[in-house]
């Protein structure tokens, strides 16, 4: 029998790719993998029963079904775990496009020593990127600092690594994050921090930071002693995390939930209210979480 091609493809709705035959008419596992890396099988939809059939396949070759190929569409089999993995992989994509194309902030800048100007402010925060405004709130009547301003960077990374530290302005600590005015009389202010549920004992907390690190900087991991099947992750951008809440992602083979970490001067016990085993232990943790931060970030 000479070479012959048949069609391959991952789902029956997408485009086929052609893969060739051996001389023999069979087809080697190894030649779908190539096209198709974690492939372990081939199967088909019966033009008779519109039943899905497997392949026969005996030690890495593929045999046609009733000696031939014929025209249809064969689709790739996948082991359970390889799924798995390309779940969490769509979960993760899925994620980026949600969060989609991120745009530029007004940000404040708060404890501005008295003496700061504009063109301080612009000085200083051009280290880190394109300024495209400065601005530093005066009182109208005497024109004196009120002690805090606003920058806006031309590009998002950068207003992401000044929103991610503090920083010595003429002599003077000073934080810098996205204002509270941001949000309207029907949106809370969003927070950084997600809450991680569902999770096993044997995550860590540097496993938990790296994992969340493809999303965005994380700044804090904070894992409850005694364990109690939760996590809280901080993350440098209050948008990277509002766009994780409501989704499931696959942590160390485990289907964990990200929802809002509500802040403390919500009804924190309402957070508890469905999870197995609650007690207000829980949510008295959990207001504790709220500050407890490394000396790092104070």
């Amino acid at each position: 029998m000479t070479e012959c091609y048949i069609r391959v493809a991952e789902d029956e709705n997408e485009e086929p790719m052609e893969i060739p035959s051996e001389e023999d008419g069979t087809v080697l596992l190894s030649t779908v993998a190539a096209q198709f890396p974690g492939a372990c099988g081939l199967r088909y939809r019966s033009p008779v029963s519109q039943c899905m059939r497997g392949v026969r396949l005996v030690e890495g070759v593929l045999h046609a079904p009733e000696a031939d190929w014929g025209n249809l569409v064969y689709v790739v089999n996948y082991p359970k775990d390889n799924k798995r993995k390309m779940d969490e992989m769509d979960a993760a994509s899925a994620v980026k496009i949600k969060r989609g194309v991120q745009k530029t902030s007004d940000l404040i800048v708060l404890g501005l020593p008295w003496k700061t100007t504009e063109q301080d402010l612009k000085d200083y925060f051009g280290t880190f990127g394109e300024v495209i405004m400065v601005q530093v709130k005066r009182d109208t009547k005497t024109g004196n600092s009120k002690g805090f301003g606003f920058v806006r960077f031309t590009e998002y990374e950068t207003q992401v690594k000044a929103m991610s530290q503090r920083h010595m302005i003429d002599g003077r600590w000073c934080d810098c994050k996205l204002p509270n005015s941001k949000a309207g009389p029907d949106e809370p202010m969003r927070s950084r921090k997600v809450f991680v549920g569902r999770c096993t004992e044997d995550m860590t907390t540097d496993e938990l930071r790296q994992f969340f690190m493809q999303y965005g900087e994380v700044t804090d991991v904070f894992i409850p002693k005694p364990f109690r099947a939760f996590a809280f992750v901080t993350f440098a951008d209050d948008q990277v995390a509002q766009s994780l809440c409501g989704e499931d992602l696959i942590i160390k083979g485990t289907s964990v939930h990200i929802s809002n970490a509500e802040p403390k001067h919500n009804n924190i016990h309402h957070l508890f209210s469905n999870f197995p085993g609650r007690s207000p232990s829980l949510a008295a943790m959990f207001e504790r979480s709220q500050y407890q931060f490394p000396s790092s970030h104070v």
